[in-house]
């Protein structure tokens, strides 16, 4: 095998490896334009991914079970919609118990999902389809054009979300809430409504996220099967700076060195074997994310800062 071929094939794993990440990215995108703190990203993709396995086996439906993934993800946000929204509480709180409650209802399920495997007809569906002539460039070409539709459709969605937020009414008019939600209702915006929507819609794409886990990428159940990619979603949400199109280079980084562990377990160095714990390489892609987060935050000029209202409930009444 070439250099350039197994660099190929490396790449590859590690957009797949990162590709649920970039379902929570974008889904806390969404939450923190419209102005609420996300911290029930883990929550709502445990939700989505045992909905769409329950789906799956019950129906075999590949479509139903992307349907009920991403319904389940916003039933939770739903939760938490009106709790921030209509009832005004602590964001940050609603978050932490939105992500409680998502593994719990998991962890119910779950005792009936492990063991029932998926029906071909949902494996085949997202099998990896490759890209004619595409495909066939060198390191690009296994990278992102030999891909499963699932992936296809995460990068598509980036692109879609940032083309909305630069481009379209709807989009500025959340970024005006996302900064001044006071100054955006006495121009005529529907505050609720907007952050109801992309509330929603935000959990729809966490639900997605979970999905691919226990779909596409295992694809069975496993307990706890997000192992706190939820949690690296929120951190990333920061790091690329709110931006859609950079959530893609940074859920494939975390990929890449969720990908190293499998890599770089024996080094051979002359003529000796260099054994380094799989747990050490475990813990690499989360520790880069602590670095990455401490080097961003001590920055005293921050070009992309987070939305000016993020965290802080609107009462329509102290305008």
């Amino acid at each position: 095998m070439t250099f350039l071929t197994s660099l190929g094939l490396f790449l590859q794993v590690a957009v797949q490896t990162g590709t649920h990440i970039l379902f929570g990215i974008l889904g806390g995108i969404l939450f923190e334009k419209a102005g609420n703190t996300n911290l029930g990203t883990e929550g709502m993709m445990l939700l989505g991914a045992a909905a769409g396995y329950l789906t799956g086996i019950t129906t075999g439906n590949p479509a139903a079970a992307i349907i009920a993934s991403g319904l389940a993800g916003s039933m939770g946000a739903l939760i938490y919609a009106f709790i921030t929204v209509n009832l005004q509480g602590n964001q940050v709180v609603t978050g932490l118990v939105l992500t409680i409650f998502g593994t719990g209802v998991s962890s119910y399920l779950g005792k009936t999902l492990a063991a029932t495997p998926l029906p071909s007809s949902v494996i085949n569906a997202f099998a990896p389809c490759s890209v004619p002539f595409f495909s066939d460039i060198p390191v690009i070409g296994p990278m992102i054009f030999n891909q499963s539709p699932y992936v296809y459709m995460s990068v598509i969605l980036a692109v879609m979300i940032h083309l909305y937020y630069k481009y379209t009414r709807w989009g500025l008019n959340v970024r005006a809430i996302g900064e001044n939600p006071a100054a955006a209702d006495l121009s005529g915006i529907n505050v609720s409504l907007y952050k109801y929507t992309h509330i929603l819609s935000g959990g729809f794409i966490c639900g997605l996220g979970g999905a691919y886990l226990s779909l596409v990428f295992v694809p069975r159940w496993q307990e706890n099967i997000t192992a706190g990619a939820g949690w690296i979603a929120v951190a990333l949400v920061i790091f690329c700076g709110w931006h859609p199109l950079k959530a893609i280079a940074a859920s494939w980084a975390f990929g890449a060195l969720k990908g190293l562990s499998f890599k770089c377990q024996n080094l051979t160095i002359g003529s000796s074997t260099l054994t380094i714990p799989p747990q050490l390489l475990d813990m690499m892609p989360y520790l880069a994310t602590i670095a990455v987060l401490a080097a961003f935050s001590s920055r005293k000029k921050n070009k992309n800062p987070p939305p000016a209202s993020l965290g802080k409930n609107y009462f329509r009444e102290e305008r």
